[in-house]
Parts: C-alpha cells; structure tokens; sequence
C-alpha cells in the first residue's frame, strides 16, 4: 500500500509534477489528485495502483512499507542506487 505523503514526497524526490506523474501512469490528472488528497492510505480501484505505483518505480523510486527494513524505521520513500 502506498500514502498520499509518500505519494507526494516520491514526486518531489522525481522532480516532477502531477501532469507528469500521470502521463506516466496513464491515469488523469484528476486521479493523481485524488490520490494526493487521501488521508493515509490512498484508496482507489487496484488497476490505477498497480499503474502508479510500477510508473513511480519505473522512474526509479523504492517505496518503504510499514514494517520494512529501513534505517529510520516507518514508511517513506527512496531514490534506487
């Protein structure tokens, strides 16, 4: 599962916008905003997660889920070495 935090933080880390995000992801812009604008958890249907979140790793994102081995402990995300 991925956070809308984590949603906007692995954007930052890509220096790249939600227009971007989404020709990436073949989704709208609206659903990136959607997403965006979640508490906690993005909610949406699977098929534009499994887009989002492949196009953020595609673009070489590592993303860290609760209770994955990670220095600083939670959820967060990274850039791929």
């Amino acid at each position: 599962m991925i956070t809308a935090a984590q949603l906007k933080a692995a954007r930052a880390l890509l220096g790249i916008d939600q227009r971007a995000l989404a020709e990436a992801a073949d989704l709208s812009v609206p659903t990136i905003q959607r997403m965006e604008g979640s508490d906690g958890d993005i909610r949406g249907n699977i098929d534009s997660l499994v887009k989002l979140i492949a196009a953020l790793e595609t673009a070489g994102v590592d993303l860290i889920s609760e209770g994955a081995v990670s220095e600083g402990g939670g959820r967060g995300v990274r850039l791929k070495h």
